[in-house]
């Protein structure tokens, strides 16, 4: 049993869900019951907290895939100062444009939730996306966390058919 406070996404997403990820959701009130395979339920209850952060439908349902992976960052446990409020804003950047950065450079897909930092994207990449938002909490200038991303581009892996 679950307890979501963005009951209404789910609701209004309750049939997609069920017939993408395999299982049956049941709610009363904002307790969502989960049914299905183990394997089913684990990775639609990562589908729903995704959603419950904030993400949108299509980008929390790539969670579903084993490719991608949902990872939470807490803006407060790399930082000592009170004002979280500019620290938040120095993550987004001017109209969004430090996360369309990011995530261009990473591949990941980002939301803010208080003070909470939510990353879907490939295991690879995650780690990347992790230190660019860790050193902007920090305090490191935009140029210098974007060159570092540049540098430190993952190169994609050339698949030869030898791969089962």
């Amino acid at each position: 049993m679950l307890i979501y406070e963005k009951i209404s996404r789910i609701i209004k997403n309750k049939k997609k869900l069920e017939e993408k990820l395999g299982i049956k959701i049941k709610n009363r009130g904002k307790e969502v019951l989960i049914e299905g395979e183990a394997e089913d339920r684990y990775v639609a209850e990562a589908v729903l907290g995704a959603l419950e952060f904030g993400f949108p439908f299509s980008v929390a349902m790539m969670v579903k895939d084993e490719e991608y992976v949902f990872e939470i960052l807490n803006i407060k446990d790399h930082t000592t100062k009170k004002d979280l409020k500019r620290i938040r804003a120095r993550i987004i950047g001017k109209k969004g444009k430090a996360f369309k950065t990011i995530h261009h450079l990473t591949k990941c897909h980002f939301a803010l939730k208080d003070n909470f930092v939510g990353i879907i994207g490939d295991p690879e990449h995650i780690k990347n996306a992790q230190e660019a938002i860790i050193s902007l909490i920090k305090g490191s200038k935009h140029s210098n966390v974007y060159s570092h991303l540049e540098k430190h581009q993952i190169k994609p892996v050339l698949d030869l058919g030898l791969k089962e």
